[in-house]
């Protein structure tokens, strides 16, 4: 007698093929198939849209109901509705627009020569460097950097009695400069330090771009009796059109949201963004609205009008980036 295991069907108990029990079974296979083959994808990014409706749509509904209320941090269940006005009066306030100015000027400093200069070093690492790997690992670490100890550097280095800057300056007979204070030095210094931070992190985009161009064209180029600058001019850059314009979508968003680095230049004037609040941007701003002053309502409104700035800012680059296809 032979060795079979009990979960075994004998032959002579299994269903014919063409026998209707056998094309039921094949029925319930194709049906579960087909459900697994609908649905599974769903269930694998469930996690995110749970999280993303837990952290972020409900608290962007919560602060668009909050912006319409009359609401303090204190009690933020005793709202009194207040409709619009929460919103028409920021377009009143001197200290929104002095916020949302400092935003674009600090915006405008930093992205620009941010950008630039994350070209040049992504130019020059797509050549075959001895240790490139180093190099792309080393203009990563001002990104992977905390934000607090990067800035604590920055007031050293900006300290107006003993900074290194200042010191700097003296050499060449120059007078030391007072940054924390000054309106657009203190603009400049915060700057600097967003340029510090971003310069690595857009320069290695640039470079996976450049690495992505066909070496056919520069090839090409070259035998026209193209020089590197014009190869780079008529090769590179177009090429890289929307990676830039990507770039400067995101670092116009990052702007925007500024708020780490002019909070912790100056410890003494928190979210104030100084004695005059020359750097308050509209995330200080936002800050001293609702966690200093305690007005949630209001603080809730400056969100939602810089959430609406950043649709502005996406339909541009949706208009600029539909233009781009079709030029090309």
């Amino acid at each position: 007698m032979s060795d079979r295991s009990a979960s075994e069907t004998p032959a002579s108990d299994r269903p014919a093929p063409d026998s209707p029990a056998a094309v039921r079974a094949r029925e319930r296979r194709s049906r579960r198939y087909r459900r697994d083959l609908r649905w599974s994808p769903y269930l694998f990014i469930a996690p995110f849209f749970l999280f993303f409706a837990a952290f972020g749509l409900f608290p962007l509904l919560y602060t668009g109901w909050a912006a319409l209320h009359r609401v303090e941090l204190t009690a933020p269940t005793d709202m009194e509705w207040a409709g619009l006005r929460n919103f028409t009066r920021l377009l009143g306030d001197d200290f929104f627009w002095n916020a949302l100015g400092n935003t674009f000027v600090i915006g405008v400093l930093s992205t620009v020569p941010q950008l630039l200069m994350a070209l040049g070093l992504a130019h020059l690492l797509n050549y075959r460097l001895r240790g490139s790997m180093f190099f792309r690992v080393a203009v990563l670490t001002p990104y992977a950097t905390s934000v607090a100890a990067a800035t604590l550097v920055f007031v050293l280095l900006f300290g107006r009695d003993y900074g290194l800057v200042n010191w700097l300056l003296s050499t060449v007979g120059a007078d030391g400069v007072d940054w924390e204070n000054g309106s657009w030095t203190s603009k400049l210094a915060v700057s600097t330090i967003v340029v510090w931070r971003w310069t690595g992190y857009n320069a290695l985009i640039y470079l996976a771009a450049m690495q992505a161009i066909p070496h056919d064209l520069y090839e090409s180029a070259a035998l026209d009796g193209a020089s590197r600058w014009q190869q780079f001019r008529y090769v590179t850059i177009p090429s890289l059109r929307p990676t830039i314009l990507f770039t400067c979508v995101v670092s116009t968003i990052g702007a925007t949201q500024l708020f780490g680095e002019p909070l912790l230049f100056s410890g003494s004037a928190g979210a104030s963004g100084g004695a005059d609040h020359q750097y308050q941007t509209l995330g200080l701003y936002l800050y001293e609205q609702g966690w200093v002053n305690l007005h949630l309502g209001r603080a809730s409104a400056i969100a939602w009008t810089m959430f609406l700035i950043l649709l502005v800012i996406a339909a541009v680059n949706a208009l600029i980036a539909r233009r781009l296809r079709t030029s090309q």
